[in-house]
Protein backbone atom coordinates (compact mmCIF):
# COMPACT_ATOMS: atom_id res chain seq x y z
CA UNK A 1 0.00 0.00 0.00
CA UNK A 2 2.93 2.55 1.11
CA UNK A 3 4.61 2.03 -2.71
CA UNK A 4 1.11 2.13 -4.14
CA UNK A 5 0.60 5.36 -2.22
CA UNK A 6 4.10 6.38 -3.23
CA UNK A 7 2.49 6.12 -7.16
CA UNK A 8 -0.53 8.32 -6.76
CA UNK A 9 0.77 11.88 -4.89
CA UNK A 10 -2.60 13.38 -5.17
CA UNK A 11 -4.44 10.76 -3.31
CA UNK A 12 -3.41 10.14 -0.09
CA UNK A 13 -2.68 7.03 2.08
CA UNK A 14 -5.40 7.42 4.07
CA UNK A 15 -7.95 8.04 1.42
CA UNK A 16 -6.30 6.00 -0.45
CA UNK A 17 -6.69 2.85 2.57
CA UNK A 18 -10.10 3.66 3.26
CA UNK A 19 -11.08 2.69 -0.69
CA UNK A 20 -9.27 -0.52 -0.46
CA UNK A 21 -11.23 -1.62 2.88
CA UNK A 22 -14.28 -0.63 0.85
CA UNK A 23 -14.98 2.32 3.85
CA UNK A 24 -15.68 4.35 1.18
CA UNK A 25 -16.72 4.95 -2.51
CA UNK A 26 -14.17 5.85 -4.37
CA UNK A 27 -14.71 8.67 -7.52
CA UNK A 28 -14.28 8.30 -11.59
CA UNK A 29 -10.90 9.79 -11.34
CA UNK A 30 -9.23 8.25 -8.64
CA UNK A 31 -9.82 4.82 -10.38
CA UNK A 32 -8.33 5.92 -13.29
CA UNK A 33 -5.01 7.33 -11.34
CA UNK A 34 -5.01 3.87 -9.44
CA UNK A 35 -5.70 1.64 -12.57
CA UNK A 36 -3.02 3.66 -14.16
CA UNK A 37 -0.61 3.34 -11.54
CA UNK A 38 -1.18 -0.46 -11.44
CA UNK A 39 -1.33 -0.85 -15.31
CA UNK A 40 -4.87 -2.41 -15.68
CA UNK A 41 -8.15 -1.02 -16.81
CA UNK A 42 -10.01 0.95 -14.34
CA UNK A 43 -13.33 -1.03 -15.19
CA UNK A 44 -11.35 -3.86 -13.34
CA UNK A 45 -11.02 -2.34 -10.35
CA UNK A 46 -14.94 -2.71 -9.95
CA UNK A 47 -16.41 -5.72 -8.23
CA UNK A 48 -19.15 -7.25 -9.93
CA UNK A 49 -21.08 -8.64 -7.10
CA UNK A 50 -23.68 -10.28 -8.62
CA UNK A 51 -21.41 -12.52 -11.14
CA UNK A 52 -21.52 -16.41 -10.46
CA UNK A 53 -19.46 -17.71 -7.83
CA UNK A 54 -18.29 -14.21 -5.89
CA UNK A 55 -18.92 -14.56 -2.16
CA UNK A 56 -18.91 -10.97 -1.03
CA UNK A 57 -18.40 -12.68 2.97
CA UNK A 58 -15.42 -14.37 1.63
CA UNK A 59 -14.18 -11.76 -0.10
CA UNK A 60 -14.86 -8.92 2.74
CA UNK A 61 -12.45 -11.33 4.27
CA UNK A 62 -9.72 -11.14 2.71
CA UNK A 63 -9.99 -7.59 2.82
CA UNK A 64 -10.39 -6.97 6.36
CA UNK A 65 -9.08 -10.56 7.89
CA UNK A 66 -11.11 -12.97 9.75
CA UNK A 67 -11.64 -11.48 12.84
CA UNK A 68 -14.89 -12.79 14.11
CA UNK A 69 -18.21 -10.49 14.06
CA UNK A 70 -18.72 -9.15 17.70
CA UNK A 71 -22.84 -9.60 17.66
CA UNK A 72 -22.69 -7.45 21.26
CA UNK A 73 -20.77 -4.81 19.66
CA UNK A 74 -22.92 -4.73 16.12
CA UNK A 75 -26.02 -4.48 17.90
CA UNK A 76 -24.79 -1.65 20.19
CA UNK A 77 -23.66 0.06 17.15
CA UNK A 78 -26.85 -0.24 15.97
CA UNK A 79 -28.39 0.99 18.61
CA UNK A 80 -26.23 4.27 18.97
CA UNK A 81 -27.07 4.92 15.38
CA UNK A 82 -30.44 5.01 16.29
CA UNK A 83 -30.14 7.46 19.50
CA UNK A 84 -28.33 9.42 17.70
CA UNK A 85 -30.78 9.66 14.61
CA UNK A 86 -33.74 9.98 17.25
CA UNK A 87 -31.79 13.03 19.52
CA UNK A 88 -31.53 14.94 15.81
CA UNK A 89 -35.24 14.12 14.96
CA UNK A 90 -36.44 15.78 18.68
CA UNK A 91 -34.14 18.56 17.88
CA UNK A 92 -34.55 20.26 14.09
CA UNK A 93 -31.40 22.79 15.48
CA UNK A 94 -29.29 20.19 15.48
CA UNK A 95 -28.63 20.15 12.08
CA UNK A 96 -25.01 18.68 10.63
CA UNK A 97 -23.53 21.56 10.68
CA UNK A 98 -24.63 22.58 14.77
CA UNK A 99 -23.05 19.27 15.61
CA UNK A 100 -19.94 19.37 14.35
CA UNK A 101 -19.62 23.61 15.75
CA UNK A 102 -21.16 22.01 19.36
CA UNK A 103 -19.50 18.59 19.91
CA UNK A 104 -16.63 18.28 17.50
CA UNK A 105 -18.06 15.44 15.28
CA UNK A 106 -17.40 15.89 11.54
CA UNK A 107 -20.26 15.36 9.39
CA UNK A 108 -18.45 12.26 7.14
CA UNK A 109 -18.18 10.99 11.12
CA UNK A 110 -21.57 11.65 12.02
CA UNK A 111 -22.81 9.61 8.74
CA UNK A 112 -20.91 6.60 9.88
CA UNK A 113 -21.92 6.41 13.28
CA UNK A 114 -25.75 7.06 11.60
CA UNK A 115 -25.25 4.01 9.34
CA UNK A 116 -23.46 2.07 12.23
CA UNK A 117 -20.31 1.17 10.27
CA UNK A 118 -17.90 0.90 13.48
CA UNK A 119 -18.57 -0.32 16.54
CA UNK A 120 -18.77 2.41 19.18
CA UNK A 121 -15.60 1.30 21.07
CA UNK A 122 -13.15 1.61 18.42
CA UNK A 123 -14.18 4.99 17.71
CA UNK A 124 -10.96 7.56 19.58
CA UNK A 125 -11.93 9.43 22.95
CA UNK A 126 -12.78 12.68 21.44
CA UNK A 127 -15.66 11.15 19.12
CA UNK A 128 -17.19 9.31 21.97
CA UNK A 129 -16.88 11.96 23.74
CA UNK A 130 -19.19 14.02 21.41
CA UNK A 131 -21.40 11.63 21.48
CA UNK A 132 -21.54 11.02 24.68
CA UNK A 133 -21.76 14.73 25.26
CA UNK A 134 -25.11 14.70 22.39
CA UNK A 135 -26.96 11.89 23.98
CA UNK A 136 -26.27 13.81 27.55
CA UNK A 137 -24.33 10.38 29.12
CA UNK A 138 -21.02 10.85 31.12
CA UNK A 139 -19.28 7.79 30.21
CA UNK A 140 -19.32 5.03 27.62
CA UNK A 141 -21.09 2.60 29.71
CA UNK A 142 -23.94 5.39 30.47
CA UNK A 143 -24.14 5.70 26.81
CA UNK A 144 -24.61 1.81 26.51
CA UNK A 145 -27.50 1.76 29.11
CA UNK A 146 -28.86 4.54 27.98
CA UNK A 147 -29.40 3.07 24.17
CA UNK A 148 -30.53 -0.22 25.53
CA UNK A 149 -33.29 1.34 27.79
CA UNK A 150 -34.83 3.25 24.83
CA UNK A 151 -35.07 0.60 22.56
CA UNK A 152 -36.69 -1.58 25.30
CA UNK A 153 -39.11 1.27 25.41
CA UNK A 154 -39.73 0.99 21.64
CA UNK A 155 -37.96 4.20 21.38
CA UNK A 156 -36.17 3.33 18.19
CA UNK A 157 -39.16 1.25 16.91
CA UNK A 158 -39.70 3.46 13.28
CA UNK A 159 -36.20 4.31 13.26
CA UNK A 160 -34.22 0.98 13.14
CA UNK A 161 -35.67 0.55 9.65
CA UNK A 162 -33.16 3.63 8.61
CA UNK A 163 -30.25 2.30 9.37
CA UNK A 164 -28.25 0.66 6.77
CA UNK A 165 -28.46 -3.00 6.72
CA UNK A 166 -26.13 -5.41 5.23
CA UNK A 167 -28.69 -5.59 2.46
CA UNK A 168 -29.36 -1.84 2.19
CA UNK A 169 -25.46 -1.41 1.46
CA UNK A 170 -25.12 -4.08 -1.00
CA UNK A 171 -28.10 -2.52 -3.01
CA UNK A 172 -25.98 0.79 -2.89
CA UNK A 173 -22.92 -0.98 -3.79
CA UNK A 174 -25.18 -1.90 -6.99
CA UNK A 175 -25.99 1.51 -7.72
CA UNK A 176 -22.43 3.55 -6.97
CA UNK A 177 -20.52 0.13 -9.25
CA UNK A 178 -23.24 0.85 -12.15
CA UNK A 179 -22.56 5.01 -11.99
CA UNK A 180 -18.49 4.45 -11.89
CA UNK A 181 -19.32 2.05 -15.32
CA UNK A 182 -21.08 4.97 -16.62
CA UNK A 183 -19.00 7.38 -15.86
CA UNK A 184 -15.39 5.76 -16.71
CA UNK A 185 -17.49 4.99 -20.43
CA UNK A 186 -18.00 8.85 -20.48
CA UNK A 187 -14.58 9.78 -19.32
CA UNK A 188 -15.72 12.10 -16.41
CA UNK A 189 -13.69 13.42 -13.77
CA UNK A 190 -15.98 13.28 -10.79
CA UNK A 191 -16.68 16.13 -8.19
CA UNK A 192 -14.22 16.29 -5.72
CA UNK A 193 -11.29 14.74 -7.35
CA UNK A 194 -8.44 16.97 -6.79
CA UNK A 195 -6.39 14.55 -8.62
CA UNK A 196 -7.88 15.01 -11.76
CA UNK A 197 -8.30 18.61 -11.47
CA UNK A 198 -4.51 19.53 -12.79
CA UNK A 199 -5.51 17.38 -16.20
CA UNK A 200 -7.58 20.32 -17.75
CA UNK A 201 -6.04 22.17 -20.82
CA UNK A 202 -5.35 25.27 -20.38
CA UNK A 203 -6.19 28.34 -22.43
CA UNK A 204 -4.28 28.87 -25.10
CA UNK A 205 -2.72 32.31 -23.05
CA UNK A 206 -1.55 29.87 -20.28
CA UNK A 207 -0.35 27.39 -21.96
CA UNK A 208 1.29 29.88 -24.21
CA UNK A 209 3.46 31.52 -21.30
CA UNK A 210 4.46 27.81 -19.96
CA UNK A 211 8.07 28.62 -19.63
CA UNK A 212 10.87 25.40 -19.72
CA UNK A 213 10.27 23.19 -16.87
CA UNK A 214 6.26 23.81 -16.49
CA UNK A 215 3.91 21.69 -17.62
CA UNK A 216 1.72 22.34 -20.61
CA UNK A 217 -1.68 20.95 -20.10
CA UNK A 218 -1.52 22.46 -16.36
CA UNK A 219 -1.85 25.48 -14.40
CA UNK A 220 1.53 27.30 -14.39
CA UNK A 221 2.99 26.95 -10.57
CA UNK A 222 2.20 30.28 -8.17
CA UNK A 223 5.27 31.87 -7.72
CA UNK A 224 5.55 34.32 -5.16
CA UNK A 225 3.64 37.28 -5.15
CA UNK A 226 1.39 35.07 -8.07
CA UNK A 227 -2.46 34.48 -8.04
CA UNK A 228 -3.27 31.06 -7.37
CA UNK A 229 -4.93 29.40 -10.41
CA UNK A 230 -7.69 26.50 -10.59
CA UNK A 231 -9.02 24.89 -13.47
CA UNK A 232 -13.20 25.70 -14.30
CA UNK A 233 -15.14 22.86 -15.56
CA UNK A 234 -18.60 22.77 -16.49
CA UNK A 235 -21.01 21.84 -19.60
CA UNK A 236 -24.98 22.14 -19.57
CA UNK A 237 -26.75 19.12 -19.09
CA UNK A 238 -31.17 18.74 -18.58
CA UNK A 239 -32.90 19.66 -15.65
CA UNK A 240 -30.55 22.09 -14.66
CA UNK A 241 -27.78 19.63 -14.32
CA UNK A 242 -24.08 20.35 -14.76
CA UNK A 243 -21.05 18.18 -16.45
CA UNK A 244 -17.93 18.05 -14.95
CA UNK A 245 -16.08 18.53 -18.20
CA UNK A 246 -12.72 20.70 -18.34
CA UNK A 247 -13.26 23.85 -20.25
CA UNK A 248 -9.52 24.73 -21.11
CA UNK A 249 -9.75 27.52 -18.45
CA UNK A 250 -8.47 28.59 -15.21
CA UNK A 251 -9.31 31.09 -12.51
CA UNK A 252 -8.03 32.75 -9.79
CA UNK A 253 -9.17 30.89 -6.35
CA UNK A 254 -9.57 32.96 -3.25
CA UNK A 255 -6.91 32.20 -0.60
CA UNK A 256 -9.16 30.90 1.83
CA UNK A 257 -9.88 28.22 -0.79
CA UNK A 258 -9.04 24.41 0.15
CA UNK A 259 -6.11 22.61 -1.95
CA UNK A 260 -8.99 20.84 -3.47
CA UNK A 261 -11.06 23.73 -4.70
CA UNK A 262 -12.06 23.91 -8.84
CA UNK A 263 -14.09 26.60 -10.46
CA UNK A 264 -17.29 25.49 -12.03
CA UNK A 265 -19.12 27.32 -14.96
CA UNK A 266 -22.75 27.47 -14.18
CA UNK A 267 -23.94 27.26 -17.44
CA UNK A 268 -27.74 28.55 -17.10
CA UNK A 269 -29.22 31.11 -14.42
CA UNK A 270 -30.86 27.57 -12.51
CA UNK A 271 -29.99 29.86 -9.17
CA UNK A 272 -32.40 33.01 -10.83
CA UNK A 273 -31.27 36.44 -12.07
CA UNK A 274 -28.77 37.27 -9.51
CA UNK A 275 -26.81 34.40 -10.80
CA UNK A 276 -25.85 34.41 -14.54
CA UNK A 277 -25.30 31.57 -16.42
CA UNK A 278 -21.99 32.44 -16.95
CA UNK A 279 -20.83 33.04 -13.97
CA UNK A 280 -17.84 30.90 -12.53
CA UNK A 281 -18.33 29.25 -8.93
CA UNK A 282 -14.86 28.48 -6.99
CA UNK A 283 -15.85 24.93 -5.07
CA UNK A 284 -14.25 23.58 -1.99
CA UNK A 285 -15.04 20.14 -2.03
CA UNK A 286 -13.22 20.34 1.90
CA UNK A 287 -15.99 22.60 2.96
CA UNK A 288 -19.90 21.93 4.14
CA UNK A 289 -22.28 24.49 2.83
CA UNK A 290 -23.85 27.40 5.25
CA UNK A 291 -27.50 28.91 5.74
CA UNK A 292 -26.98 32.37 3.02
CA UNK A 293 -24.08 30.38 0.60
CA UNK A 294 -24.19 28.31 -2.22
CA UNK A 295 -23.57 24.72 -2.65
CA UNK A 296 -22.87 21.84 -5.14
CA UNK A 297 -24.58 18.82 -4.76
CA UNK A 298 -23.11 15.73 -6.75
CA UNK A 299 -25.99 13.29 -8.16
CA UNK A 300 -25.51 9.53 -8.31
CA UNK A 301 -24.39 9.94 -12.24
CA UNK A 302 -21.84 11.93 -10.94
CA UNK A 303 -23.05 15.42 -12.66
CA UNK A 304 -23.74 18.45 -10.27
CA UNK A 305 -26.47 20.98 -9.11
CA UNK A 306 -25.71 24.41 -7.95
CA UNK A 307 -28.19 25.17 -4.79
CA UNK A 308 -28.94 28.43 -3.12
CA UNK A 309 -28.67 26.83 0.85
CA UNK A 310 -31.14 28.19 3.38
CA UNK A 311 -32.66 26.90 6.87
CA UNK A 312 -36.44 26.17 7.16
CA UNK A 313 -39.15 26.82 9.78
CA UNK A 314 -38.08 23.33 11.33
CA UNK A 315 -34.16 24.20 11.75
CA UNK A 316 -33.37 21.94 8.57
CA UNK A 317 -30.86 22.80 6.04
CA UNK A 318 -32.19 23.05 2.67
CA UNK A 319 -30.88 23.79 -0.94
CA UNK A 320 -32.89 24.88 -3.60
CA UNK A 321 -32.60 26.17 -7.30
CA UNK A 322 -35.38 28.12 -9.34
CA UNK A 323 -34.57 27.26 -13.01
CA UNK A 324 -36.18 24.38 -12.36
CA UNK A 325 -37.84 24.53 -9.36
CA UNK A 326 -35.71 21.96 -6.87
CA UNK A 327 -35.18 21.83 -3.36
CA UNK A 328 -33.63 18.95 -1.14
CA UNK A 329 -32.85 18.92 2.94
CA UNK A 330 -28.91 19.24 3.04
CA UNK A 331 -28.76 17.34 6.43
CA UNK A 332 -30.14 14.02 4.92
CA UNK A 333 -27.17 13.81 1.85
CA UNK A 334 -23.79 11.96 2.11
CA UNK A 335 -21.69 14.77 3.32
CA UNK A 336 -19.05 13.63 0.66
CA UNK A 337 -21.28 14.65 -1.85
CA UNK A 338 -21.75 17.75 -1.06
CA UNK A 339 -19.45 21.29 -1.57
CA UNK A 340 -19.24 24.47 -0.62
CA UNK A 341 -18.71 27.22 -3.12
CA UNK A 342 -16.71 30.05 -1.62
CA UNK A 343 -16.50 32.58 -4.42
CA UNK A 344 -18.17 33.69 -7.27
CA UNK A 345 -16.78 35.31 -10.56
CA UNK A 346 -18.82 36.97 -13.37
CA UNK A 347 -18.16 37.64 -16.41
Amino acid sequence: MLQLSERLPKLTYIRLSKIERGEVFARTKELKDIAQALDVDAQDLLVDIDAPGFDIAEWATRIVGPEPVNPKSDRMAVLIAAAVRARRAADHDLTIAAIEERYGIAPVILSRIENAQKPFERWNEDVRQGVRQLLGTDDDAATYQFADNAFATGTFDTILPQIATPALRIEKTRERVAALRTELSRVLTPVGAAQGLEESAPSQELAGAASDGETAGAPPPPRSGMPRLVPIFGSPLPDGLIALHPTGAFVEAPTSAGSRAYGLRICRPTLGPGMPGRATLIVDPDRFPAAGGLGIIEQADGSLRAVSITVDRQGRTIGFGQLPDYEVVIDELDPERVASVVAAIFE
